[in-house]
């Protein structure tokens, strides 16, 4: 092989070699004080999406499968009325510890577990 035809060769080969390369960049969450003011959280702005898509597109909280059932038709009913959420205490609301717990890498990001124990905190209104 002729050393042109061996430098095209070895430099396309390192192209698509270096070109199958990717890194997903993860950010971090930001730090929040999860014990400061309560911020104004909208269940059905904020939460019913987020339970739309982190809790149900996966399957995991569709009629059928693991209570509560979190649908966008029945996802307040499911919450509030089953006992999962505790205003006066909202650190022993079983939804807050849930979404903290042993499954937490399956859970909603930091900021949204803040976001639905501010919603707790606020009274969990159905808004």
């Amino acid at each position: 092989m002729k050393p042109v035809t061996l430098v095209i060769s070895l430099s396309i080969l390192v192209l698509i070699t270096l070109s199958g390369c990717y890194k997903d960049v993860i950010m971090p969450d930001i730090a929040v004080d999860p014990d400061g003011p309560p911020q104004a959280v909208s269940f059905s702005t904020d939460l019913a999406p987020l339970f739309d898509a982190s809790c149900t597109d996966v399957g995991c909280h569709v009629s059928g499968a693991h209570k509560p059932y979190l649908t966008l038709d029945v996802s307040y009913q499911q919450i509030v009325n089953g006992g999962y959420v505790n205003t006066e205490i909202p650190k022993q609301s079983t939804l807050y510890i849930m979404i903290n717990g042993e499954m937490r890498e399956y859970m909603p990001s930091a900021a949204d577990r803040q976001k639905v124990y501010d919603w707790i905190r606020n009274g969990a209104p159905n808004n």
